[in-house]
């Protein structure tokens, strides 16, 4: 009795000392972990933030090569390549802190104790790792490829989702898509299936170990049997390294991604940099730009874009650069700004530069942060900038004035309101050298008059800066000091304005050639009785815009003056059309959607649903068989040590004590192989079944976006859609998976551990409860912190890829400006906010891990105490409890926080989920309402008390327009900003809805029919044209239902055919991103290209010309005359000579028909509002 009672309480002793023993262990580890930890988070957090930095630092002189990564790319490489580097930083430090240090020294003492030859079984894994290893590379490599595509092609949508629902071409960009997602995914199975089999291979090692351990052992000697010490004292350390050999496969995957990821990173910061020789600055005396037989090219393949140069540009000169589409005017700019390679020769620029580029860049923040640009406020400069850029009535028509919140890209404001915020940025800037690409093409003519008089001129806020000027007015050309004329990327002249039409050269051929054609127009129209038309004699032909009052350059009385007039009484008023109205939209975009609180179960159920109801309750079997396995296995192995006939020697021979112990290491090998081939098949299911719900919950993603209105694309940055389709689809696609994976496994040990303890010891259960509690506020206070930690995580990067895609698109005026510097910062701060988030989430992980290791302790503790105390219990039992019991920190730790990550991945689904299910147009096509097939036959068009407004809650744009356009009438559309031209247009396409009202197409109501039938049979040239990536043939047909004949036909219409054949591959010609291998003129040529191959009876020009020279505008004009002169045509106007010949002028106002009638009616109306903007265009006086 004393020495049962002496052992008992030996057993006490050696509990209680184990718990204090441990509790202070781990204390001081945890506090040396979290030292070593955050010093490696901080190492980590520094390295992310570098790899960021270079990224943006490339944007400083770096020439971004299309084949190694273009604007798409590359915001998806922060996105996934920086993220993968962050994950595997992630897995590292969560396996260094499952498996403590000391805890390393663990497999030696095993091998000491037992016995050294399952090393082999671990050497055995080492090939197979390495075949499955290689394989993985090459497939990752291959799925960075497809994303890369993927997130491409997502970004050009975006981008062109209005031409994209103007043309109806979603479902063909829709089907590409998925095809590349298709790809993807085949990528993704195989990748998932070689994970399969290499879980497969991880899980059966540490049980492979144990049996041939325990094999080993006990046929080495018929002394050796196996004890429940020796059983359960291994058996307890093989499970310590259960687990991080469970994480090997998942570890050797972000390995790999990371290994990818490096190298595509290396490979973009490795691209050639812009050579800093391409422009010089030195001192150079009374002159500050010189360029000496510069040859420069765009591509090092191609042929030059610019030869035999030779400029001399002297301080405070105004100089014109003019040229047909594709010349060279705005490369010439570039060549200026270093941003071509120099082939040959020199250039030479002293001082300050500010850049106006043809295509308005513009920041998403306020209108004066846009004009300021980083620099301080001056009030009286300020005030000055915004009069002379003509943008006071605009701050009035702002809701908030130049505190206006614009939208990304600038949407919510119109073309020429945009040009004019940067022609103001550029002024502001108080350069010395003004480097300005056609910056007077989007605006009204009788502002474009203010701002070269009040900008440019000899009086004008710049007139003693150096200004180079691209233009397609020659109106302009006898106020400057000297034109500049660029013929297939050569200077062909240069001299005044006088001295050129003396030459008698290309230029003067030119102008005289556009006089003819004004001379055979303007017999058409009859206004040569006007007095007031013959009285205004001293205007000059114009290229785009009205005849300046300055100079004047024809001798009265002649016959050149005759023309002169004609020419002017039909120059045109630009008027900047954008598709959405100023008044239309709001100035702040929506904010993005933070999620609160616990993750919704439908969200839950969606995912699910989306995996297959039936292929969950499988897995969840598959997980109970295997843990049932599991614990069998160990009672198996408590019943083999506590055999009595073993341990005793009680078997009359050897070979009966040999059988004995077969028997029983055949059935625990057994049940091992079960074990691994559950998971063989869970892998394999749970692979097919997981992908299946990512595509599912993609496609649905992808299908809503493309049926979401454009008030959808109006108020949310690209680059939150970009990061549900790259950041979450990746989680969706891998992250998740993994994390479900381990959930289930760790809910199912931890769950095993506690019954097998509680049966072992049933006392056991008097402790669960308090635990029970203790664990639940644990838990309670972590995971809702660590879910919200990810949702701030997740949103906070949305901004840094608005960003990243906002710096892209303004790399050229970024370095012009020399603001690369303060961009970068602003980049690191959004980065570094994204971080702190993340920081703060892997903190968290470790106040959670201390507290569960102190709950682990205590039941560990618990179960060795009510071991001792519990009579009569084998120690096979007991064994088998104190090895459950040992398991339950790890578990518990990784129960938490795997709950925690799989909420915080479920996140993804939350996001994806929500923009699954946005509000959506209305239906594409409507079987109950499908328009005859030869729709409309006439083009006539009835407009009844139409409204409409942009969305909900918004002022109506239109106001009751009640009209009747004639089929094959010519009606030109004009009015002042935000007169609702533009509204009245994207009305026709309804990509706005009716708000009351109607409007009637040859008898049937648009609002009845599908948006696609409408669509098809309307054919819009938008001002802004749209290419996508991919060849010339795909952009003039995505949809492939024109034969090469037919596309060769449209553009020789288009004044394209001799550029096209010119070109090595003819239809096969790769456009660029965007079309940035083309001019701006040809790439409206090929949107012309595209209106000839989609003609129908209704055409609308929405300022169509505003990027042509005027001998490729006249061009235009001559073709849709010719081709589309039996069809119903609404322009709205970019200058008022190309309406001057239509049959009715419509003039808006507020959003109200105020004149529709004759142009010459109105014109004859001198109270008319049409006449004031004939006199505004110096067409009448």
């Amino acid at each position: 009795m004393d020495s049962k009672l002496k052992a008992v309480r030996a057993g006490h002793k050696s509990a209680v000392k184990r718990l204090l023993r441990k509790t202070e262990d781990d204390s001081n580890l945890d506090n040396e972990e979290s030292a070593e930890l955050l010093e490696t988070l901080i190492q980590k957090q520094k390295i992310i933030s570098a790899l960021d930095e270079d990224i943006m630092n490339s944007l400083k002189e770096e020439d971004i090569e299309e084949e190694i990564l273009n604007a798409d790319e590359y915001k998806f490489f922060l996105n996934t390549k920086i993220r993968h580097l962050r994950k595997t930083f992630a897995n590292k430090l969560c396996t260094d802190n499952d498996i403590p240090p000391h805890d390393h020294a663990l497999p030696s003492h095993t091998f000491e104790n037992i016995n050294q030859h399952r090393v082999g079984v671990m050497l055995l894994l080492i090939p197979v790792n390495i075949v499955i290893s290689t394989k993985q590379r090459k497939l990752q490599a291959d799925l960075m490829r497809y994303k890369d595509n993927r997130i491409k092609m997502m970004n050009e949508i975006l981008s062109g989702m209005k031409v994209l629902k103007l043309y109806a071409w979603e479902s063909s960009f829709q089907d590409k898509v998925t095809e590349i997602r298709k790809k993807e995914v085949d990528v993704l199975r195989k990748y998932a299936y070689l994970n399969a089999f290499s879980s497969f291979s991880f899980t059966c090692a540490p049980f492979l170990v144990t049996l041939a351990t325990f094999a080993t052992y006990i046929m080495s000697s018929t002394e050796n049997y196996l004890d429940a010490q020796k059983a359960f004292v291994s058996l307890s350390l093989f499970n310590i390294l259960r687990f991080p050999i469970n994480l090997l496969p998942m570890m050797i995957s972000f390995l790999i991604q990371t290994n990818v990821s490096i190298k595509r990173l290396s490979a973009f910061l490795k691209s050639g940099d812009l050579n800093l020789d391409n422009v010089q600055h030195e001192q150079i005396s009374g002159k500050v730009i010189k360029v000496e037989n510069g040859t420069f090219t765009w591509d090092s393949e191609a042929p030059p874009a610019l030869k035999n140069i030779d400029l001399e540009v002297a301080e405070g000169e105004l100089i014109a650069v003019v040229g047909t589409v594709g010349s060279g005017k705005s490369s010439l700019i570039s060549a200026f700004l270093g941003e071509m390679d120099k082939l040959q020769g020199k250039v030479n620029v002293k001082g300050k530069i500010a850049y106006v580029p043809q295509q308005a860049w513009i920041q998403n923040a306020t209108v004066k942060d846009n004009i300021l640009f980083g620099r301080e406020m001056n009030l009286a400069k300020y005030d000055q900038v915004i009069e002379s850029c003509s943008l006071k009535r605009d701050f009035e028509i702002l809701t908030g004035g130049d505190m206006t919140e614009i939208g990304e890209k600038g949407i919510n404001l119109s073309g020429g309101q945009k040009q004019r915020i940067s022609l103001a940025r550029a002024v502001y800037n108080n350069a010395d050298i003004y480097l300005l690409d056609d910056p007077l093409s989007a605006v009204d003519s009788h502002v474009g008059k203010h701002m070269f008089k009040n900008v440019f001129g000899k009086k004008g806020l710049l007139q003693n800066k150096t200004r180079i000027l691209v233009t397609h007015g020659i109106q302009w050309l006898p106020m400057v000091d000297r034109v500049i004329v660029l013929v297939d990327g050569q200077i062909s002249e240069m001299g005044t304005y006088e001295e050129l039409l003396s030459h008698e050269g290309a230029f003067a051929q030119f102008l005289n050639a556009y006089f003819t054609e004004v001379k055979e127009e303007d017999e058409e129209v009859d206004l040569d009785n006007d007095p007031e038309v013959i009285e205004e004699k001293c205007r000059i032909l114009e290229q785009f815009q009205t005849v300046t009052h300055e100079k004047c350059w024809f001798d009265k009385g002649k016959q050149t003056e005759r023309r002169a007039d004609k020419l002017k009484k039909k120059a045109k008023l630009i008027r900047t059309i954008s598709m959405i109205d100023q008044s239309a939209l709001p100035s702040t975009e929506n904010k993005e959607k933070e999620g609160q609180g616990k993750i919704e179960w439908k969200v839950f159920m969606s995912y699910f649903r989306a995996v297959g109801i039936p292929a969950m309750v499988v897995i969840f079997l598959l997980f109970s068989v295997y843990q049932g396995t599991s614990i069998f296995a160990n009672i198996w192995l408590s019943w083999w040590s506590d055999d009595d006939l073993l341990a005793n020697r009680t078997l009359s021979n050897t070979t009966l004590y040999s059988d004995k112990n077969t028997m029983y290491l055949g059935v625990y090998g057994g049940l091992g192989v079960v074990q691994a081939v559950i998971i063989l098949i869970y892998s394999l299911l749970g692979t097919l079944s997981y992908l299946k719900a990512a595509a599912k919950l993609h496609h649905n993603m992808l299908v809503s976006i493309m049926r979401a209105p454009m008030s959808f694309f109006d108020t949310t940055p690209s680059g939150r859609i970009v990061n549900r389709f790259s950041g979450d689809v990746q989680t969706i696609d891998v992250t998740l998976p993994m994390t479900f994976r381990m959930w289930i496994m760790i809910a199912f040990q931890t769950l095993s551990t506690v019954i097998v303890i509680s049966i072992s010891t049933p006392i056991f259960l008097s402790v669960i409860v308090p635990l029970g509690i203790f664990y639940y506020f644990i838990q309670r206070f972590y995971i809702p912190s660590s879910r919200q930690l990810q949702r701030l995580e997740s949103t906070s990067k949305s901004p840094i890829y608005n960003h990243f895609s906002e710096t892209l698109s303004g790399a050229t005026s970024l370095r012009a400006y020399k603001a690369q510097d303060r961009f970068i910062q602003e980049s690191l701060y959004r980065v570094d906010k994204n971080i702190s988030f993340y920081f703060t989430k892997i903190a968290s992980q470790r106040w959670l891990g201390w507290r569960l290791e102190l709950i682990g302790n205590l039941i560990v503790f618990a179960a060795a105490l009510f071991a001792v105390l519990t009579p009569n219990v084998e120690g096979g039992v007991v064994g088998l409890s104190i090895s459950y019991a040992l398991q339950i920190t790890g578990a518990l730790n990784m129960f938490v926080r795997t709950s925690s990550d799989l909420e915080s991945n479920v996140v993804s689904v939350e996001r994806t989920k929500e923009y699954a299910e946005v509000e959506r147009e209305a239906e594409w096509i409507n079987p109950n309402k499908r328009p005859p097939s030869d729709w409309p036959a006439s083009g006539e068009c009835k407009f009844e008390n139409y409204q409409t407004r942009y969305r909900a809650g918004l002022d109506l744009v239109i106001r009751g327009i009640t009209c009747n356009i004639a089929g094959g009438q010519k009606v030109g559309i004009v009015g002042r900003t935000g007169a609702g031209k533009s509204s009245l247009a994207m009305a026709l396409f309804r990509l706005i809805e009716s708000a009351e009202g109607k409007i009637i197409i040859d008898g049937e109501c648009i609002a009845d029919m599908g948006l696609h039938d409408l669509r098809q049979k309307l054919t819009i040239l938008p001002q802004d044209p749209v290419l996508f990536s991919g060849s010339l043939r795909m952009n003039l047909d995505p949809i492939e239902q024109y034969s090469d004949e037919q596309l060769w036909k449209s553009l020789e219409h288009a004044h394209l055919k001799s550029y096209v054949e010119g070109l090595a591959d003819k239809l096969d010609y790769e456009c660029g991103e965007g079309g940035q291998n083309l001019s701006v003129g040809q790439r409206q040529l090929v949107c012309l290209g595209r209106s000839l191959l989609h003609k129908t009876k209704i055409l609308i020009l929405d300022e169509a010309t505003a990027a042509v020279d005027m001998e490729t505008d006249e061009l235009i004009q001559k073709t849709i005359r010719s081709e589309f002169k039996d069809c119903t045509i609404l322009t709205i106007a970019h200058r008022l000579n190309t309406i001057l010949d239509y049959d009715k002028v419509m003039v808006l106002d507020q959003g109200k028909i105020a004149e529709f009638n004759g142009p010459n009616e109105l014109l004859e109306d001198k109270n008319s509002i049409f006449h004031g903007m004939a006199k505004a265009a110096n067409i009448v006086s």
